[in-house]
C-alpha cells in the first residue's frame, strides 16, 4: 500500500514521537497516584505486577491505536472510518473515534481546572507565600483557592490558552516545537528533584516504601489498581495515541516505539516518587494520595526543609509542565478532526475548541463553590464528568479499539502496518489483543463501576 501523507504533518523523528507520546502519558497520575499506589500495594511486588499489566493490556491496546492512526494519517474519528473502509467494514466504526475524541475533549475540560491549581502553587511558591507553612494553613490555603472562582477561572484561562497556543502551531511548529523543550526539561527537573529528596534524611523511608518487596500487601485488589493503572497511564482510548500515531513515519518500529514509551512513562513516575516521598518521610508526615498530597502535604514539607522554596516551586514546574504535556495531546485530536472537517485554520480551529473547553471548565470549577449543591447521580459536575469519562468512556473505546483491529481488521493490514520481524510475536500480539486485553479492560470497566456505584 501507497504510504498516505498527514496534512498536518509529521514528527521528525522517531524521538520526537516518543517524547511527544510520553509527555502525553505522564500527567498527574504519575505524581500524585502511581507512587502512593505502589507504596500501599506491596512496593517492588505491585511494580512487577503493574509491568506485567502494562505488557498485556496497555502495549498491546496502544499498538493497535498507533497502527490505525498511521495507516489512514488522519484525526482519529476520519482514521477509524477510512481504515474501515480499507478493510470492507462499514464506515460507522468511525464511532470509536468519536467516543476517544469526545472522552479527551471532556476530560481537558476538568483537567484545566486542575493544572489551574498547580499554576496558583507554582506562583505561590515562587513568591514565599509557603516557607513555613503549617498543616492546618495549608489545608485552609487550598480550601479558599477551591472556594474562590474568580483566582480559578483566571488560572484555568490562562492554562487554557497555554495549551491552545501550542496545538495552534500545528504538528513542527507547535507540538514538536513544545514537546523538544518540556521533555528534556521535565527529566531535569525530575534528576535534579531527585538529587535534594537523596540528601533530605528520609530518602531510605522513601525507597523502602516503594521498592520494599511485600508480596503480603498484594492482595487481588491491588492486582486490579494495577491493572486499571496500567490501562489509564498511556492516555489509551481517548484519541491522543491514535493521532499521534498519525503523524509518525511509515519506517518507524511501531513496537519498539510503543516499549520506549512504557518503560519512559513508568520511570517517570517511579522517580517522581523517589523525588516526594523521601521529602514527606523526613518530615513525618502521612504518605497519601490526591489533591491532599499534592496541595498540602508537599507544600507544608517543602516550606520547612532547607531550600524548600527553590525545590519547592521545580517540583510544582515539574507537575505543571507534566499536565501541559497531557492537556495539549487531550485538545490535539479534536483540533485535527475540525481542521479536517471544515478546513478551519489550525489557529482557528484550535482557538474555537479552546473556548469551548473554556467555557465547560467553569462549570467544573463552579461545583466547588457556587454549584457545589448541584448533584447528579450524588456527584458534582467535577466528579460527575470524571466518572463519565474514566469509568464508562475510556474502557468503552479501549475495548473498542482492542476488538477493531484485533477482530475486524484484516490481519495482511495489522501485519503490514506493525512490520513485526518475528511471526511470533505477531501472533503473540494478535493473542493478546483478540483475548487478553478486551478482559482485562472488561474487568477494569466492572470494577469501576463497582466502586463508584457500591
Amino acid at each position: 500500500m501507497q504510504s498516505k501523507q498527514s496534512i498536518h504533518g509529521s514528527w521528525g523523528s522517531r524521538w520526537i514521537f516518543i517524547l511527544a507520546a510520553t509527555g502525553s502519558a505522564v500527567g498527574l497520575g504519575n505524581i500524585w497516584k502511581f507512587p502512593y499506589i505502589t507504596g500501599e500495594n506491596g512496593g517492588g511486588a505491585f511494580v512487577l505486577v503493574y509491568l506485567f499489566c502494562i505488557m498485556l493490556v496497555g502495549i498491546p491496546i496502544m499498538m493497535g491505536e498507533i497502527l490505525v492512526g498511521r495507516r489512514a494519517r488522519q484525526s482519529p474519528i476520519n482514521a477509524v472510518r477510512e481504515t474501515a473502509a480499507e478493510a470492507g467494514l462499514n464506515r460507522n466504526w468511525s464511532l470509536i473515534g468519536w467516543l476517544g475524541v469526545l472522552a479527551g475533549y471532556i476530560i481537558f475540560s476538568f483537567y484545566s481546572v486542575v493544572a489551574g491549581w498547580v499554576l496558583d502553587y507554582i506562583a505561590a511558591m515562587g513568591t514565599g507565600q509557603l516557607v513555613n507553612i503549617g498543616s492546618n494553613e495549608a489545608g485552609e490555603r487550598f480550601n479558599s483557592l477551591l472556594a474562590n472562582p474568580v483566582q480559578m477561572l483566571i488560572w484555568h484561562t490562562l492554562f487554557v490558552l497555554m495549551v491552545v497556543g501550542v496545538v495552534a502551531g500545528g504538528v513542527n511548529k507547535g507540538l514538536e516545537r513544545a514537546t523538544k523543550i518540556m521533555m528534556p526539561a521535565l527529566f531535569v527537573l525530575l534528576v535534579v528533584l531527585l538529587g535534594y529528596s537523596v540528601n533530605s534524611g528520609g530518602f531510605q523511608q522513601g525507597w523502602d516504601f516503594l521498592f520494599g518487596f511485600n508480596v503480603e500487601a498484594l492482595t487481588w485488589d491491588a492486582v486490579l489498581v494495577a491493572l486499571g493503572h496500567a490501562f489509564f497511564t498511556l492516555s489509551l482510548g481517548m484519541g491522543a495515541i491514535m493521532a499521534y500515531g498519525s503523524y509518525m513515519g511509515k519506517k518507524d518500529s511501531i513496537g519498539a516505539t510503543v516499549l520506549t514509551i512504557g518503560v519512559l512513562d513508568t520511570l517517570v513516575a517511579l522517580v517522581a516518587g523517589l523525588a516526594i516521598f523521601p521529602v514527606v518521610f523526613a518530615n513525618q508526615m502521612d504518605p497519601g494520595a490526591g489533591p491532599g498530597l499534592m496541595f498540602v502535604t508537599l507544600p507544608v514539607a517543602f516550606g520547612q526543609m532547607p531550600g524548600g522554596q527553590v525545590f519547592g516551586f521545580l517540583f510544582f514546574l515539574l507537575v505543571g509542565v507534566a499536565a501541559w504535556t497531557s492537556a495539549i495531546s487531550l485538545l490535539e485530536p479534536a483540533t485535527a478532526w475540525v481542521v479536517e472537517r471544515f478546513g478551519l485554520k489550525r489557529p482557528v480551529a484550535a482557538l474555537v475548541l479552546g473556548a469551548i473547553i473554556w467555557l465547560m471548565g467553569i462549570a467544573s470549577l463552579l461545583s466547588f463553590n457556587y454549584w457545589a449543591e448541584i448533584k447528579l447521580f450524588g456527584m458534582g459536575i467535577f466528579d460527575l464528568l470524571d466518572f463519565t469519562t474514566a469509568s464508562i468512556m475510556l474502557p468503552l473505546s479501549g475495548l473498542m479499539i482492542a476488538f477493531f483491529s484485533g477482530w475486524k481488521l484484516q490481519q495482511k493490514i495489522t501485519r503490514d502496518e506493525l512490520a513485526l520481524k518475528s511471526d511470533l510475536v505477531y501472533s503473540a500480539w494478535l493473542l493478546v489483543i483478540r483475548f487478553v486485553a478486551p478482559v482485562a479492560v472488561l474487568v477494569i470497566f466492572i470494577a469501576k463501576l463497582y466502586e463508584k456505584l457500591a
